[in-house]
């Protein structure tokens, strides 16, 4: 029996789209808030600072309730939810009471020790003056995990029961935070000295709105929780039945993503002794492909979770395949024009951002690094998919061991490329470009091998079907990348919203025009059906 708790297709395709409604909206605040930063900070020191302290909250964050938000508590939520709803909620109160706790605890060990992590293991090659600073701004911002602890599981619950729409108004909270941070606390505080001040702005100003952020994120979703009646309390109690279970699922998932967590750490490590820069440059151009990401695999992913969790729940594996294969198809038909856009656009895309502090220099410096991330988009999105499709079978180790791997490819590749791409001396086209590189290849090597271990593990996922489509959306891709890159050279020294806007029409155009004329049904059923949502 098909449970009302388990969407159909075009239910999750419904659900996606009000989850890309958020993921636009929390996109289009980021690149906003990535213009103010970047006009106020530039490719400064002080941002170099800012974005290596703002690291090491994430980190806490990860450890102690990312893994249990992901892959974790919402399987066993669901699962309990089907038993006994009563028992579902009192799970829901320990698993968070216990997160917001070692959050804490955390948080307060890390405020302790912070100088020592920065000078000795985070920035050892950066100067005394970057060292202080970004210990003094991380913290700053150790109250924000203890916050994400719990509005983090806010967001699991609700979208648990079909809730999406606040959790995805949630994401954008953190753009606004940071904004008020740039625009209005920067300005208004008292001007530091040295390297904190860059012009009007005090860096100070952005960790302060990182933690107005977090405060924002659990506001908006209260509501959320009125609206289903949670039945939510403080409840220390790890013997309640599921927080077990929720905790060794949660330690496989916690190591996996402290592993992603590493690659960032060590991108800081070695761009600490780069120019000036570096590290504002590429994590600028990861932010504008994380962008890309979040419309294309996160918002799909998210959806389908749920579902997923639920089918493998009922033992239903032919929805199971279906409902991947479905989104498999639509992430890799989405994916390689998004990445050959990023590659041959990414001047004009990053140019948006000049003026004030962001120099033309820092404009090329972001788009030599984004053109080596999009080599790896299609990559980084079935990752966002297959990764949750192994969660909601209960196996969390499997994403674990392939992940070390690849963090260990990472490094090693790291190490090499920083050496053979780039000019040390430069920021133009400085070496920090092969980090981007690095992390590319190795995702699109995790994703693959993620894929092949599930289609074992399912008897196929479509796989036919699958790799015709993705090589005919490839080819029209391409094909759209020449046209792309011929009206590139002709708007040369255009405005770049203009390049953008005319560039984002004629890619569309050329296409999808293909895909039709190559007959793939995504080039279809993908209007269609977002047609179809938008009228309920």
């Amino acid at each position: 029996m098909t449970s009302t708790r388990t969407l159909t297709n075009r239910q999750i395709a419904r659900a996606a789209l009000v989850v890309l409604i958020g993921f636009l909206a929390s996109g289009a605040l980021g690149l906003l808030r990535l213009l103010i930063v970047s006009r106020q900070f530039g490719t400064s020191d002080a941002l170099d600072a800012f974005y290596a302290a703002q690291q090491i909250p994430e980190l806490i964050f990860t450890l102690v309730a990312g893994g249990a938000l992901g892959s974790s508590f919402i399987p066993v939520y669901a699962r309990q939810r089907e038993q006994d709803e009563a028992q579902a909620w009192r799970l829901a109160s320990a698993v968070m009471t216990l997160a917001a706790l070692a959050a804490a605890l955390l948080g307060a060990l890390v405020m302790l020790a912070a100088p020592w992590l920065v000078s000795s293991v985070l920035l050892r090659g950066a100067s005394a003056e970057s060292q202080a600073l970004t210990a003094d701004l991380t913290r700053l911002m150790m109250v924000t995990p203890f916050i994400f602890s719990i509005s983090g599981l806010v967001m699991g619950i609700l979208q648990s029961h079909g809730l999406f729409l606040l959790p995805s108004l949630a994401i954008s909270m953190n753009n606004i935070g940071i904004m008020i941070g740039a625009l209005l606390i920067a300005p208004a505080l008292s001007p530091a000295s040295g390297i904190a001040q860059v012009g009007g702005a005090n860096v100070y100003g952005l960790a302060y709105g990182a933690v107005l952020s977090a405060l924002l994120h659990l506001a908006v979703q209260l509501p959320g929780l009125m609206r289903i009646r949670a039945r939510l309390r403080p409840l220390p109690d790890p013997r309640l039945p599921g927080v077990m279970r929720v905790l060794a699922l949660m330690g496989p998932r916690v190591l996996g993503l402290a592993v992603v967590q590493v690659n960032f750490f060590v991108n800081i490590m070695l761009t600490a002794p780069m120019a000036e820069g570096s590290y504002t440059a590429l994590r600028t151009a990861f932010t504008l492909m994380f962008f890309a990401l979040g419309i294309i695999a996160q918002s799909v992913g998210s959806a389908v979770f749920p579902t997923l969790s639920a089918l493998a729940a009922q033992g239903d594996h032919t929805g199971f395949v279906s409902r991947l294969s479905a989104v498999v198809r639509g992430v890799l038909f989405l994916s390689f024009p998004a990445m050959i856009g990023l590659i041959v656009l990414g001047k004009p895309l990053v140019g948006v951002f000049q003026g004030g502090e962001w120099t033309e220099t820092s404009t090329e410096a972001a788009a030599w690094a984004l053109g080596f991330y999009a080599v790896g988009l299609a990559g980084f999105s079935l990752l966002e998919v297959l990764s949750r499709a192994f969660y909601a079978l209960a196996d969390t180790w499997t994403p674990v061991k392939i992940g070390l791997a690849s963090m260990v490819s990472n490094i090693i590749l790291s190490l090499i490329f920083v050496r053979l791409i780039g000019d040390p001396n430069s920021l133009i086209n400085g070496p920090f470009a092969g980090l981007a590189l690095a992390n590319a290849l190795t995702t699109l090597v995790e994703a693959l091998a993620l894929w092949w271990l599930l289609r074992r593990r399912l008897g196929g996922l479509d796989d036919r079907r699958i790799l015709d489509g993705a090589a005919r959306a490839l080819a029209a891709a391409l094909v759209m990348g020449a046209a792309l890159y011929g009206l590139a050279r002709w708007m040369d020294g255009a405005f770049p919203l203009a390049v953008l806007a005319v560039g984002g029409v004629v890619g569309g155009v050329v296409f999808f025009g293909l895909c039709l004329l190559l007959g793939l049904d995504e080039a279809r059923r993908l209007p269609r059906m977002l047609l179809r949502c938008g009228r309920g």
